[in-house]
């Protein structure tokens, strides 16, 4: 899994999702010199791509885990300064990662990425959701738009023991990392605090209001708390620090 620097959007509109996909898919093949596929480079089992992070369920092939990613998020990071007129640096650090050594683990983390968008309640069902591979596994995306394997899951596990692993709350004994330290609802959702900072700053993504001078950036902090917008929303849907946004008082 990788994250944005600060909390911040990594994916602002349905094209962003779509190119990062898109990079997935170009990535995940090897090419000889005349630029024809010549292999494999890994096998995707399951993603998620959230607002500002985004998960993978991933097997190297030909190339180690860190040089696809980084083949990814490079091209990624291009695509994004471009559009948004920014520079500098997009993802925190480096991607964060563990072994699956059962299949267990592999069930479990596979059907935890797929409850995401249930988990942070933003669609009631998996299938819902745009951005996760869960629409290949109920055959809602045409094979040729397939990014992962999953006839090699589903000769595991049956699909409808999976489906039941997606809807159902995570067993206490697998851990798996996460992100999302904050258990508590919000008092505004992310779609209202981005409605708020559109309307209050002028802007329309995280890239201008970064531009802003940092007076005003302060002031439409300070609206925005007032109407109860937490910390962590804003260091999401600003890309500015938890530090920075708590001495905007």
């Amino acid at each position: 899994m990788m994250r944005g620097i600060n909390h911040q959007l990594i994916f602002e509109d349905t094209e962003d999702y779509q190119y990062f996909m898109a990079c997935m898919e170009r990535f995940g093949i090897s090419y000889d010199d005349e630029g024809m596929p010549a292999g494999q480079n890994c096998t995707y089992y399951a993603y998620c791509l959230m607002s500002n992070h985004f998960h993978l369920l991933i097997r190297e092939r030909e190339e180690k885990v860190w040089q696809t990613l980084k083949r990814i998020a490079d091209a990624y990071v291009y695509y994004f300064n471009r559009k948004y007129q920014r520079s500098g640096h997009l993802f925190k650090d480096r991607f964060r990662s563990e072994p699956v050594d059962t299949i267990h683990q592999f069930t479990s983390i596979l059907a935890f990425i797929h409850r995401k968008p249930i988990q942070v309640r933003l669609v009631k069902h998996p299938g819902d959701y745009p951005y996760s591979s869960w629409g290949e596994y109920l055959e809602a995306v045409f094979p040729q738009a397939r990014l992962c394997h999953v006839e090699a899951v589903l000769q595991r596990i049956p699909f409808e023991k999976l489906s039941k692993l997606v809807s159902q709350p995570p067993t206490a004994d697998i851990k798996i990392m996460d992100i999302d330290d904050e258990k508590t609802l919000h008092r505004l959702s992310d779609a209202q605090v981005r409605e708020l900072l559109a309307n209050l700053s002028g802007t329309t993504n995280t890239s201008q209001f970064q531009q802003l001078d940092r007076p005003r950036q302060t002031q439409v902090i300070r609206l925005l708390r007032d109407q109860g917008a937490s910390i962590r929303q804003l260091e999401r849907l600003t890309g500015l620090s938890r530090g920075l946004i708590f001495r905007m008082k």
